[in-house]
């Protein structure tokens, strides 16, 4: 079991890899002996330090809930991570390419609730009673751990690769569409690149909400009311560079667009 301080100094490299932009070398080929429960104490610093800052936690995001996502990393349970304020853009946005380490795209649905969540036994039918509105989204992964070899206690460490959610297309409540065929087409620079259905997410993308209240549970964390939640992907990521145009089209539920410069 690590000490406190080798925790803590992994949180201090990660934090000082976010405000330089950088990347560092895998956490697990250094430190062969951190677990999952290690990883989500480096992450709950790396929050730590980003609100004492003056960041706020506006909501959570779900990782690798679907098949795509874990063929596509070799990683084969599901992870959650920390969404910022300051992660936050609307549809139409043009971010800073440099803002991030690795830059990718991912297709999303996001979950706004209405009435808190708390584990353990939450399932998919106090997901949706609890739920606001669905809205689509999409998710800039952020990288600050080298990609190659990676395992979930990397990526847990870097706050799930989690770097940005843009917001977009029409909101709708969870009873009006069936939220398992919900799909998109998610092009860069009008060239479709990638497309799924949200049912890709464990069967249904509440089942990603659902997962993540009883995960909080076990660490002593619930979602509150107003809180966002990324569902997960139900695409693999795409690759970005900077100059891209990128546009995700849910049909029905509108489209989202942003820009990278």
């Amino acid at each position: 079991m690590p000490d406190p301080a080798r925790i803590q100094a992994i949180a201090d490299e990660l934090v000082a890899a976010d405000r330089d932009r950088t990347t560092v070398p895998l956490l697990t080929a250094r430190h062969p002996d951190l677990t999952v429960d290690d990883a989500y104490a480096i992450q709950r610093l790396w929050v730590e330090r980003r609100q004492a800052d003056g960041a706020r936690l506006v909501g959570r995001k779900i990782g690798l809930t679907s098949k795509v996502m874990q063929v596509a990393t070799g990683i084969t349970e599901p992870d959650y991570g920390a969404i910022l304020d300051d992660m936050v853009f609307e549809s139409g946005s043009v971010l800073e390419f440099d803002r991030f380490s690795n830059v990718r795209i991912e297709v999303e649905l996001a979950f706004v609730l209405g009435a808190p969540l708390a584990g353990p036994g939450t399932t998919i039918f106090d997901v949706l009673r609890a739920t606001d509105y669905v809205v689509p989204a999409l998710e800039v992964l952020n990288s600050h751990i080298e990609l190659e070899g990676r395992t979930i206690v990397d990526t847990i460490s870097d706050n799930a690769a989690m770097g940005a959610m843009i917001l977009g297309g029409r909101p709708v409540k969870p009873d009006q569409v069936d939220l398992r065929w919900v799909g998109a087409l998610l092009s860069r620079n009008e060239t479709i690149e990638e497309s799924g259905v949200a049912g890709a997410v464990l069967g249904h993308p509440a089942m990603g909400v659902a997962w993540l209240a009883n995960k909080l549970a076990q660490h002593g964390q619930s979602l509150g009311a107003g809180e966002i939640v990324l569902a997960g992907s139900f695409t693999r990521p795409m690759w970005v560079e900077r100059g891209d145009t990128v546009h995700a089209d849910y049909r029905d539920l509108g489209s989202i667009s942003c820009r990278f410069v």
